[in-house]
């Protein structure tokens, strides 16, 4: 049974100075990751935004209602190759949804070449969503040399080495899991950034549906997992006030990559949530966010907006909505999040998870039982869930860790 326990996720070239730490089973310059990127099919028109628009997303999740926007934190978004257009597309998005000019910044790690079509779409989605959710933090693209575990794994250093101190880092890619991944956990684990400040990762858990294989570093326990879902509006109308909630239905998206891991240790505040499929192995996604039907302006390789889907779509998310999270923190002299993830278990086993979390019960990703079903409390396809973001933010900022 799925249940809750009653008790108790200008640019600038620099080099990763620490080094990498290779696994002798593994060439990690010859494994490639994937980017969890697809255009929709809602009909495309180059000229105009179709979708769910940065104010309907805000205001369905409650991200109207935090007056937090991000201010003295680093929010960075770590993709492969180079958008020589990201600063003009990122301008162009925040002039057309009405926003204020972000603090932008991209990092060149090495000497990245012009990305594939598929990474500079990306690229695009994580700037621009990080640019609508969390508009006055400083916002970096790391981009890697290439997309081989080596380069990513480098660029995740750089974003949160000085000086660009990242305190969430967003990864919407990742790697088959492979035997001997829990040996990278350096990377993610227990990390601090160039101020010594506490650094939270987050990974899109992929976008092929159940299968025998999960993805890394989604995998890792020092990772916050990202799936998805796809939101219906309760009303297309915009609310009459803009603080109203505009939330409507919910249902696991059918393309998310979910399950327990062949190869990482379940951490134990997964126990009892997982324990239906596993009290060994972690379990995947953590947490999940809409993934379909949300416009990106791209004009490296693209001809203006597109409309998109995918698990990438989430990281940058919720990457955005800890940096909100970690500011408020800061400006009221506390310490930044230090154990997100556990932190949205704990709040998981209490008795505010239904008004701080979304709970997603229908939907599924293949056709497996339970392994593949959405349920009532932590599922293998949402995780624990999506957030009711004004609430569960006013949760984490208040929390004593």
């Amino acid at each position: 049974m799925k249940r809750r326990s009653a008790l108790l996720a200008g640019s600038i070239i620099l080099l990763a100075t620490a080094p990498l730490v290779m696994a002798q089973t593994q060439d990690l310059k010859h494994m490639f990751a994937q980017t969890p990127i697809r255009l929709s099919n809602l009909p495309h028109n180059p000229s105009v935004a179709v979708g769910l628009l940065p104010s309907q997303f805000k205001a369905a999740y409650g991200f109207n209602r935090i007056p937090n926007q991000g201010q003295g934190q680093t929010i960075a978004l770590v993709d492969a190759y180079d958008n020589p257009n990201i600063e003009s597309d990122l301008a162009f998005y925040a002039n057309y949804f009405h926003l204020a000019p972000c603090n932008f910044q991209k990092v060149e790690v090495g000497n990245p070449q012009g990305a594939p079509s598929d990474w500079a779409l990306e690229m695009s989605l994580d700037v621009e969503q990080a640019c609508a959710l969390a508009p006055q933090a400083k916002i970096i693209l790391v981009e890697a040399t290439t997309g081989s575990m080596s380069d990513l794994l480098t660029a995740v250093q750089t974003a949160s080495s000085a000086p660009n101190n990242a305190t969430a880092i967003s990864m919407s890619w990742g790697f088959n899991e492979f035997d001997g991944e829990n040996s990278y956990a350096n990377y993610f684990c227990n990390v601090m950034n160039g101020n010594g400040q506490p650094v939270t990762f987050f990974a899109a858990s992929g976008d092929e549906g159940h299968g025998f294989y999960n993805w890394y570093p989604a995998a890792s326990p020092c990772v916050i997992s990202v799936g998805g879902t796809i939101l219906v509006l309760e009303s297309v109308v915009p609310p009459s006030s803009p603080l109203q909630v505009n939330y409507g239905v919910e249902t696991a998206w059918k393309h998310t990559m979910a399950g327990v891991s062949r190869f990482e240790t379940q951490p134990s505040f997964q126990n009892p949530a997982c324990a239906t499929w596993s009290t060994t192995n972690r379990c995947i996604p953590d947490v999940s966010s809409d993934a379909p039907n949300i416009p990106v302006y791209a004009t490296y390789g693209y001809d203006g907006w597109q409309t998109v889907a995918g698990t990438s779509v989430g990281t940058p998310d919720w990457a955005s909505f800890i940096t909100l999270v970690n500011s408020s923190r800061a400006n009221a002299g506390k310490g930044l999040i230090s154990q997100a993830v556990q932190d949205l278990y704990t709040i998981y086993y209490s008795s505010s998870y239904l008004t701080d979390f979304h709970d997603i019960t229908t939907g599924r990703n293949g056709n497996c039982g339970s392994l593949c079903d959405a349920g009532p409390g932590y599922d293998l396809v949402t995780g624990i869930g999506t957030y009711q973001a004004n609430n569960l933010f006013s949760a984490l900022v208040a929390d004593p860790n």
